[in-house]
């Protein structure tokens, strides 16, 4: 099953006098279980295919079906539980409320819905447990280290359990080994079934994935398999 697919894609800005195809006719199609990095140069779309996939920001032209559902039908109200049901968000900023414990962080998507309040603390102490952070549960964010806030954060896009996870620089902000470490896990998450697409810079990052987009001028340029 095709979790996205998009057809003629296209996003435009204007800056200044002039128009910027930011995705120029983008085809793409992901099935479940897949693991995408996308790469390009700044200005190359990516942050833009992104923002769209996330039901962030709306194109100018083209199709975008997301689980079998066309994207542009969709009132306000829908897209906003497709945003919060259907896709969990990683930043490169972590994006953690200072005063909030890790748990409570984890916990905001639901603080909207009805899920039954110890329910939804056990699935949150479980997913953080899961992420080595059974010990940190009461800290907030300003003590814990740049990975455990990133784990946090990858928490937070689980509780919900959605089945497309959006993850943007998610090691922009941190060392190397820890960077590593993140990937790894995102690559379990994935042998569980879990489908990611990832927007990075790092060709080391990228080489986590099991397939490659490279983007330029608005345009996919190559589209393989990692391994």
């Amino acid at each position: 099953m095709a979790m996205i697919e998009t057809t003629s894609l296209c996003r435009k800005f204007h800056v200044g006098d002039t128009w910027v195809h930011a995705l120029d006719h983008v085809d793409l199609r992901i099935a479940e279980g897949d693991f995408v990095a996308v790469m390009g140069p700044s200005g190359s779309g990516k942050s833009t295919l992104m923002n769209i996939l996330g039901c962030l920001d709306t194109p100018d032209g083209g199709h975008y079906q997301l689980l079998d559902l066309e994207v542009a039908t969709l009132s306000d109200d829908e897209l906003s539980r497709i945003r919060n049901q259907k896709i969990g968000f990683v930043f490169q900023s972590f994006h953690l409320l200072p005063r909030m414990t890790a748990r409570e962080n984890v916990l905001l998507p639901l603080r909207y819905s009805n899920a039954d309040l110890a329910v939804a603390r056990d699935r949150a102490d479980d997913l953080l447990d899961r992420l080595g952070l059974a010990d940190r549960l009461d800290h907030r964010p300003n003590q814990l280290s740049g990975g455990q806030r990133q784990r946090v954060a990858i928490a937070r896009s689980l509780i919900n359990a959605p089945p497309l996870l959006l993850a943007d620089e998610p090691t922009g902000n941190l060392d190397s080994r820890t960077s590593v470490e993140i990937m790894e896990l995102f690559s379990e998450l994935n042998r569980q079934g879990q489908t990611i697409l990832m927007v990075t810079h790092e060709e080391e990052i990228a080489a986590h994935a099991n397939r490659l987009i490279r983007m330029r001028d608005g345009k996919i340029e190559h589209d393989s398999s990692v391994h």
